[in-house]
């Protein structure tokens, strides 16, 4: 997916990826949450996975039910699971506060040494 070279809004998710999501490698897309390969991966495996529903961050659930969590970390469980098995290890990482760029809910799924 082409990324917008001068994005400088705060929620990537809601405002570039879920709007067209057949420009990304799915891994996973269902009603509520969407896991994808990187836009511009940090690790040699970088999967993000992010509920369809506009969610600020695992600290402010606002907009978020149940279900939606339930989905989102069964996919979060799923996937890291895959990778585990694939690479031999994984992590799981949401960021919080100034360290959270794009303010909607998002969870990575890496493994490998950073690219950069």
């Amino acid at each position: 997916m082409p990324v917008p070279a001068a994005y400088d809004g705060d929620d990537f998710y809601c405002d570039v990826a879920l709007r067209d999501i057949a420009q990304l490698s799915v891994v996973h897309d269902s009603e509520n949450v969407l896991a994808y390969h990187h836009t511009r991966p940090y690790w040699p495996v970088h999967i993000v996975v992010v509920p369809k529903a506009h969610v600020p961050s695992l600290t402010d659930l606002s907009g978020a039910d149940e279900t939606l969590l339930r989905d989102l970390f069964d996919v979060v469980q799923k996937v890291a699971a895959d990778v585990e098995r694939d690479r031999g290890a994984a992590a799981v990482l949401t960021n919080l506060g100034r360290y959270q760029d794009s303010k909607h809910l998002h969870v990575h799924v890496s493994s490998g040494q950073p690219l950069r």
